[in-house]
């Protein structure tokens, strides 16, 4: 593939524990944003919050956005599948990927956002690329981004307080900031691959993670075949 995909790296950083870096990182998306002619009203927002709050606020948030009291995950399997045997097949296969294409995935699974953001600028076949966009990336990002709704926000914290009343935390001021990453984070791959897959066959993720695909997204099959196939519901 032709394409500069390295700002995809920037993005991986983006996604893994903050650090004093990670403003910085974000104004060099932002700068890619301005460039491209990308709407970059999140990442600004995103940037105006770590100027104006400590870096161990956005450490917490972080933490509490993706580990302890979790709004969502990073690991996309479990975000497709959840507890489904299925995420075993799916991790198998991203874990082959990332060996193929040399991505050194240290701590994290194959299949962590961070990683997968990593291996981006490494794939070679246009056909895979397509799939793992259509069929992984964007339909897990939107998956991600459901969570973030006032409604589920608030019936997950209801469970949580039925459950652990002792370790609640209340403070909910910038809880959703990584809501405007992500939201970033879907406009940049929409635009960068438009031209190579159709973004209206962008598969929806089923609520009860039934639908066996991904099995094959190692193979050359397309998209459009293999949602066919795996009877993918397919977002119009």
């Amino acid at each position: 593939m032709n394409m500069n995909l390295k700002h995809y790296n920037l993005l991986a950083k983006l996604f893994q524990y903050p650090s004093k870096e990670t403003v910085f990182l974000a104004e060099d998306i932002m700068d890619y944003c301005s460039i491209k002619g990308i709407n970059r009203k999140e990442i600004d927002e995103f940037i105006y919050f770590c100027h104006t709050n400590p870096v161990c606020r956005l450490e917490e948030i972080y933490s509490r956005t993706f580990h302890v009291q979790a709004i969502c995950y990073l690991d996309l399997g479990y975000v497709i599948f959840g507890e489904d045997y299925k995420r075993g097949a799916f991790l198998v296969n991203m874990k082959n990927e990332q060996m193929k294409a040399g991505n050194d995935c240290g701590d994290e699974l194959a299949d962590n956002l961070s990683n997968v953001l990593n291996l981006i600028p490494l794939i070679k076949d246009r056909e895979f690329m397509a799939e793992l966009v259509t069929l992984v990336l964007l339909p897990a990002i939107d998956q991600m981004l459901s969570e973030f709704q006032a409604s589920r926000m608030e019936l997950k914290k209801n469970v949580l307080k039925k459950k652990h009343k002792a370790l609640i935390q209340e403070d909910e001021d910038g809880l959703n900031i990584y809501q405007f990453l992500l939201l970033t984070l879907k406009k940049i791959i929409e635009f960068d691959f438009k031209s190579m897959i159709d973004m209206s066959k962008v598969v929806k993720v089923n609520p009860t993670f039934g639908n066996e695909f991904l099995n094959g997204c190692s193979t050359c099959e397309t998209v459009e075949k293999l949602a066919k196939e795996k009877n993918i519901v397919i977002q119009k």
